[in-house]
């Protein structure tokens, strides 16, 4: 996984009007749960751009006060009008404990299918797994070499390592579309 550090400091108070008063201020009122302890703090809104807008799963070093914090961002709540991140969720990771949370899946090759004039359309663009940290990967390849026309490539197919893929396997993730041009030559 990659890495990002976001330094942030401890709330005193804790309630709507807190919050409210550290948005107007440019911060983001945020949470740390997972571990012996829930732990709530806010840092500047600038430093979540990273985690942010991007597929990718970041390991996040939280810096609270001079306590150090391994996380990953779990959950993220926008304002539903101007995209103002309002809140963040972190999982603590702790060594030896199982983390659940979607891993981008990357398409390889050239399928045999689209040279042939098909569309590759890509339904899955996330995948759901669970396993240690340290076997979580950037992202799960997925090779389209072999798909035809008509064809697709279900969850199934993947062989993980060192991780489980909550996903169903019967999820289709990639498949070829036939196009209306080649439908009638297809048959003959």
């Amino acid at each position: 996984m990659k890495t990002h550090e976001i330094v942030g400091f401890r709330r005193a108070n804790l309630g709507k009007v807190e919050a409210q008063e550290l948005r107007a201020q440019g911060y983001v009122p945020s949470v740390l749960y997972g571990g012996t302890e829930q732990v709530h703090f806010y840092a500047p809104a600038m430093l979540f751009r990273t985690l942010l807008f991007t597929p990718d799963v970041f390991n996040v070093t939280l810096n609270i006060e001079g306590t150090i914090y391994n996380a990953i961002l779990q959950e993220k709540q926008f304002h539903p009008v101007n995209d103002m991140l309002l809140h963040a969720d972190f999982l603590q990771i702790i060594d030896g404990k199982e983390i659940k949370v979607e891993v981008p899946v990357k398409l390889t090759g050239a399928s045999a299918g689209v040279m042939k004039g098909g569309k590759m359309n890509q339904k899955l663009r996330k995948l759901r797994v669970q396993g240690l940290a340290q076997n979580i990967p950037d992202y799960v390849e997925v090779d389209v070499t072999e798909l035809d026309l008509g064809k697709s490539v279900k969850v199934g197919a993947i062989k993980p390592e060192g991780f489980v893929i909550l996903s169903s396997v019967s999820n289709p993730i990639a498949s070829v579309e036939i196009p209306r041009a080649l439908r009638g030559t297809l048959g003959k």
